[in-house]
């Protein structure tokens, strides 16, 4: 049973932070310290998870994720209710009637600082309730449901065309120069996200459009997902208006964006310069690998990005722990803050990368990476692919 219960961890955060909402102002802030800080301390603390236990009962796995939409719903709700001028359906009022609790009251001692915690809370939530859930579910191309709600998760950070772009372009070419996603050596992530959004979009278009054309339909034809999924964002966006205003809509939009951003790091530190013939089938060395036991249990195991990729079709409950695969530095939200301080990111994944080249890298993967290494700016791998060329 246990086994079953940790997959539900996302819900008590994913509820946690959307009563964080209504209890308002410091509670928001505690709210981002203690869901930020745990992750932190609790993949610190509690080691690595390699159990691949035998799950009688899929079916529970899998509503569970169908139910990260209504709960992603009510935290947006949430938040769009705390950051609106007025008491949205007079649900302030109720529940101060039901709790005792003075809510609006609460609600009036918003500052820009608790303002901005809710951004951030939110934006974790759209990337963990949402993003992750929907990376799951938009990969089970043959269950209606599951690409109904995998496509309206991704909405709420702008980016149904993930749905396109992850499972036929990304699962294609990851680890290669044709791949939005995998960052090559030295590229900055703030960089990373900005260029991977902008291309991946691109990509998903392309591929949506080729698709669309064999089956004898126009690009601009209505069953065009990529385009459908803009019109998704845009009425959500519509909604945030209508529910809260101006200050509501962009303060959304921003937690939305925060979202989106939060995937690109992920994809960042993923796939950081690695290198692979397109050619070739994709194996676990492909992929930066975690077993952190919290970030396994609250991310579907999407910490084992290395069998994932290696086998995109397995669900996240079947997936292998590979604890020879390459590894991350720590556990997803740790590798996310080094990944958002540059120069300490490069020190630590140098020698990580060099490990990869003479560890994992095929024969011709080294000469791959010895290009790669004579032209990231980074002077540790610069000074390695120089060797690596001297020795050739």
């Amino acid at each position: 049973m246990f086994h079953y219960l940790k997959y539900f961890l996302f819900h008590v955060i994913g509820l946690a932070a959307a009563a964080a909402m209504y209890l308002g102002s410091d509670w928001i802030i505690y709210g981002l310290i203690v869901i930020f800080g745990g992750y932190l301390l609790l993949d610190a603390t509690l080691g690595d998870d390699i159990t691949t236990p035998d799950f009688q009962h899929p079916g529970i796995l899998t509503a569970q994720l169908w139910l990260a939409l209504p709960l992603l719903s009510l935290i947006v709700f949430s938040f769009t209710w705390q950051v609106s001028p007025g008491d949205l359906f007079g649900l302030g009022e109720f529940l101060t009637g039901l709790t005792g609790y003075d809510v609006l009251a609460a609600k009036a001692e918003a500052s820009w600082v608790s303002n901005t915690c809710a951004v951030i809370i939110t934006g974790l939530m759209i990337g963990m309730v949402g993003t992750i859930t929907a990376h799951e579910l938009t990969h089970r191309t043959w269950d209606p449901i599951s690409m109904f709600v995998g496509r309206w998760l991704l909405a709420f950070s702008f980016d149904v065309a993930f749905a396109v772009e992850h499972v036929y372009g990304h699962h294609r070419y990851v680890s290669t120069t044709k791949d939005p996603a995998t960052a090559p050596r030295g590229r900055n992530v703030y960089y990373h996200v900005l260029a991977s959004t902008i291309t991946g979009n691109i990509s998903a278009l392309k591929l949506e459009a080729e698709r669309l054309r064999r089956m004898g339909y126009s690009t601009l034809s209505v069953r065009n997902s990529v385009l459908r999924g803009y019109v998704m964002s845009s009425f959500i966006v519509a909604l945030a208006f209508m529910a809260g205003g101006v200050e509501a809509m962009l303060l959304f939009i921003a937690a939305g964006l925060f979202g989106k951003a939060l995937l690109e790091i992920v994809n960042y530190m993923e796939h950081y310069g690695m290198v692979r013939n397109p050619e070739l089938p994709v194996q676990p060395r492909h992929s930066w690998n975690t077993n952190k036991r919290f970030s396994s249990w609250t991310m579907f195991n999407l910490t084992r990005h290395s069998h994932h990729h290696a086998h995109g079709e397995v669900p996240y409950q079947d997936l292998r722990p590979y604890p020879e695969a390459p590894t991350m530095i720590n556990g997803y939200l740790a590798t996310i803050v080094v990944a958002l301080i540059p120069p300490l990111w490069h020190h630590l994944m140098t020698p990580k990368v060099l490990e990869w080249d003479e560890k994992y890298a095929s024969d011709e993967e080294k000469v791959l990476a010895a290009e790669a290494n004579r032209n990231s700016g980074i002077k540790g791998l610069m000074e390695h692919g120089q060797v690596t060329t001297q020795q050739a």
